[in-house]
């Protein structure tokens, strides 16, 4: 990726509606040009999909926990058992004293507690571990602009 494509990754993150021609201006090419380096991008799996960002609670999911899942036996595989249970938005096979970390919402802390109870109907699963989220500051997407020699306001380190 050179600075162009990860100038065009930071505008679509800020808002993937944009058209072509105002990629194409904000970093210099022509709208045709734009939209060929977005559909390279997508080839390469570099963006994986276009999405619309929601507030969780205005969908009736305002409880947010973090929960480590401890185990007797390598959780790897167990992906497709994580991703049936609809609540977790995200699973994480980690090191350290669990095998996995997922992130679950739901509405009330009740349909929590059934989440972990389907967790430990999971094979391998002997324990859990979960912290509820009182308040999030702030969630952020991987900056393409980061950690690539170049500041966020897009000045050369």
């Amino acid at each position: 990726m050179d600075d162009i494509d990860r100038e065009l990754v930071a505008l679509l993150q800020q808002d993937a509606t944009q058209a072509y021609a105002a990629l194409g201006k904000a970093v210099g090419l022509s709208a045709g040009a734009a939209h060929e380096r977005v559909r390279k991008l997508r080839e390469r799996g570099v963006i994986r999909r276009t999405t619309v960002e929601v507030d969780p609670a205005a969908l009736g999911r305002g409880v947010l926990a973090f929960v480590m899942v401890e185990s007797s036996a390598w959780m790897g595989d167990s992906a497709e058992s994580f991703a049936a249970i609809e609540e977790i938005v995200e699973a994480h096979v980690i090191a350290g004293s669990a095998s996995v970390l997922v992130k679950v919402r739901t509405a009330t802390t009740e349909q929590l507690q059934d989440v972990l109870r389907r967790l430990y109907a999971i094979e391998g699963v002997s324990g859990t571990q979960a912290t509820v989220s009182l308040e999030t500051f702030f969630e952020r997407p991987v900056s393409p602009l980061s950690g690539a020699g170049r500041r966020l306001d897009g000045s050369d380190a």
